[in-house]
């Protein structure tokens, strides 16, 4: 809701406005679609991330720097820098996503025979959000950090890149904030309710309603509806508050990481569906270096001075 909020501000629509009808249409979508209704539209709506690659590009970075960025990491040992390692560990290997796919797979009804293109669907999905999220950081480095503009509003992402990239860029990045906004207001409720309601035995499915399916369809109304609410607050720090919710889900990845590495190497338990041996290293090694920025960040908000 809060990308929602910035992306239409800039084009002068209040969040007050913004936000109830995007909270609205979304959540309509959900209760009166079919699954495969659903994933269209959501499918459509990540297109819009496009523009992210295009307002990286109209930035014009000096590409030798950002690739040496990409392999040699410069971080400086301070607890901010840290809390934004963190926060970024956090949002790319987010806990509520992995529940997602394992629901959404079961929701859409998918046979043995489906998985491996699942997984295709998945690795994709995968590499896509690492580039989208690597032209983000373009974009923001050759405004932002340049000019050392201080983010006190996600729309001063988009805002910042008209002096130096063009109302064009600009555009395409309030664009871009919109999109991610609408996608992230359907999946992050849907991923609640299908956990809220596995934890009660029950299958959550998009294609039932309110009436069949209760625990399912409350659950997302209410966490939509909780959403709207809090990007509505006068003056929330939505900033601060994505930064903290995003290492908030770091601290939740390592018990929910290590389980899932124990329990598909259980042989009684997959079967032969019993990942290999390449497959549990890098989940270990995920929770080891997850562990490590966690523990970081803790020791750096103990230290005086950082």
């Amino acid at each position: 809701m809060a990308g929602i909020a910035a992306g239409l501000e800039i084009a002068g629509v209040s969040r007050y406005v913004s936000v109830p009808l995007a909270a609205a249409a979304v959540t309509t979508l959900v209760l009166a679609g079919t699954f495969h209704r659903l994933e269209l539209v959501l499918l459509v709506i990540s297109s819009v991330f496009i523009t992210y690659i295009a307002s990286g590009l109209l930035a014009h970075p000096h590409w030798g720097r950002a690739a040496r960025g990409l392999v040699v990491p410069d971080l400086p040992f301070q607890r901010h820098a840290i809390l934004v390692a963190t926060a970024t560990l956090g949002t790319t290997l987010a806990p509520w996503g992995l529940a997602f796919i394992q629901s959404y797979a079961v929701d859409k009804k998918l046979k043995p025979s489906d998985w491996k293109f699942e997984r295709i669907d998945v690795i994709v999905g995968a590499v896509s959000t690492g580039v989208i999220g690597f032209f983000v950081v373009v974009a923001c480095a050759e405004t932002l950090h340049r000019r050392h503009t201080h983010i006190n509003d996600a729309s001063d992402a988009a805002v910042a890149l008209t002096p130096l990239a063009g109302h064009l860029a600009s555009t395409l990045f309030a664009i871009g904030l919109v999109g991610a906004g609408l996608l992230a207001a359907a999946i992050l409720p849907l991923s609640t309710s299908y956990s809220v309601s596995e934890a009660f035995g029950k299958e959550g499915r998009i294609a039932g309603n309110l009436r069949t399916d209760p625990i399912f369809f409350s659950t997302y109304i209410a966490m939509a509806a909780l959403a709207s609410l809090i990007v509505l607050v006068p003056g929330a720090p939505l900033v601060p508050i994505l930064f903290l919710t995003q290492a908030v889900n770091a601290v939740m990845l390592l018990p929910l990481l290590a389980m899932i590495a124990h329990l598909t190497r259980d042989r009684a338990l997959m079967g032969e569906l019993r990942i290999g041996t390449v497959s549990a290293c890098a989940a270990w090694a995920s929770t080891a270096l997850i562990t490590v920025t966690v523990v970081a960040l803790g020791v750096f908000s103990l230290l005086p001075g950082h």
